[in-house]
């Protein structure tokens, strides 16, 4: 018989055309690359990533693993493969983080300190949250925490630095964390951090970066160089520190705190917020942007509903080249780069430029008449209409809501 390895231009074609009926036949089951007639490795680009078939006819990439290729159709949601749970029973030792809780929900500084304190902790050892008052996170599990100590009370509500460092004593007493982490934000984190230093008598190391082989590396001189030093027991790291778990699951068992918290009789009075005008809060720093682009027809409606909505304004590139709105609120990554926890794009279609931008802003909201573009892909929530009547139904909710409000504290 002879040896020499004959083709098949025809069925070839067909492997490559993903729209033949016999396309699914001729693949490669199971085999991800194979030994060409001329030698050569040859891979098959379609074996290692799962999907399905779209109405279109076109094969979709599923990224997420919701949904399976088998015949075109969804798998449901109890055939999707959960995350490894990780359980640690009986930890060698503890690693405390403190993040910043904004708005009661892990930030994404706070699960860039979670990966850290898990790359930390290793097999053996166990992620302790500490989180003070009521929260709104339900993805403690697959953010890397093995223990969840949750401290209610009225004494910790508000600003109460003085309080929570006498209760972050106590679980200093009670599990000896073998490392301490906190966010150097402006959320709290970075002021709570160097107080809980002063408490314990430890030197901490401050805006890091990275953390590896028992060296943490921190920004100095205003940021123009790094400050290597061994890592200490308590660091104060900046966002990016690490990348967020998301490979396995972790059991966030609730702990409970058997030391007693001391009390002292508090020499800072909080008196609450500090109205400040959305407008003058630069656009990197703000929580809530209200972004126009092309599609906005009433920028006179647009101001009123940030007004109204006490939002930060933001702009596309085109939005400012037809000067709509000055270049400092240009959006994106020829403009500036936002971390708002909430995005509300109205009339933008998503250029990458802009995409890049908004990258690690939390939730993205998106108001636009065409359906197909890459902002509405893009966004976790999506409105499809006018956006002038969207933004008048918006303002008359939130001015009603408000008004409402202000009766019954009458």
């Amino acid at each position: 018989m002879s040896t020499i390895i004959r083709r098949d231009p025809r069925a070839e074609w067909i492997a490559r055309n993903r729209l033949h009926p016999l396309h699914a036949a001729l693949q490669i089951q199971g085999q991800v690359s194979w030994m060409g007639p001329n030698g050569i490795i040859r891979k098959n680009p379609h074996a290692a990533a799962a999907g399905f078939i779209a109405p279109s006819g076109l094969k979709r990439i599923d990224r997420s693993g919701a949904q399976q290729g088998t015949g075109g159709k969804r798998s449901s949601a109890s055939e999707v493969e959960q995350l490894p749970l990780h359980i640690v029973e009986q930890p060698a030792f503890h690693i405390a983080v403190v993040p910043d809780m904004v708005g009661g929900r892990l930030g994404s500084h706070d699960k860039d300190l979670l990966g850290l304190a898990r790359q930390l902790a290793g097999h053996d050892g166990a992620v302790i949250a500490v989180v003070f008052g009521e929260h709104k996170e339900n993805a403690f599990d697959t953010a890397g925490v093995d223990r969840l100590l949750q401290l209610d009370g009225t004494a910790f509500a508000g600003y109460a630095p003085e309080a929570r460092v006498l209760a972050l004593s106590a679980v200093e007493s009670q599990f000896a964390p073998r490392h301490w982490l906190l966010p150097d934000s402006r959320n709290g984190g970075g002021e709570l951090g160097r107080r809980l230093a002063a408490k314990l008598g430890e030197r901490p190391a401050t805006r890091v970066w990275q953390v590896a082989d028992g060296q943490a590396s921190g920004r100095a001189g205003a940021g123009r160089e790094d400050l290597i030093q061994r890592a200490p027991r308590l660091i104060l790291a900046s966002a990016e520190c690490a990348e967020p778990v998301g490979d396995s699951r972790h059991e966030a068992r609730p702990l409970n705190l058997d030391a007693a918290i001391a009390h002292c009789l508090p020499r800072l009075e909080d008196l609450g917020p500090v109205a400040v005008d959305p407008a003058a809060i630069p656009m990197a720093e703000a929580e809530f942007i209200l972004s126009g682009g092309n599609g906005v027809q009433d920028w006179a409606q647009f101001h009123q509903a940030a007004s109204t909505l006490g939002a930060t304004e933001g702009a596309s590139r085109v939005a400012v080249d037809d000067g709509h709105m000055p270049r400092s609120r240009q959006v994106g990554a020829t403009g500036t780069w936002v971390t708002a926890r909430v995005y509300l794009a109205v009339g933008i279609s998503g250029a990458i430029q802009h995409l890049q931008g908004i990258g690690a802003c939390d939730k993205v909201v998106a108001i636009n008449r065409d359906p197909g573009c890459d902002m509405i892909k893009r966004a976790d929530l999506a409105v499809i209409g006018d956006s002038a009547a969207i933004l008048a139904a918006l303002i008359e909710r939130v001015t009603a809501h408000r008004q409402g409000a202000a009766r019954d504290a009458a």
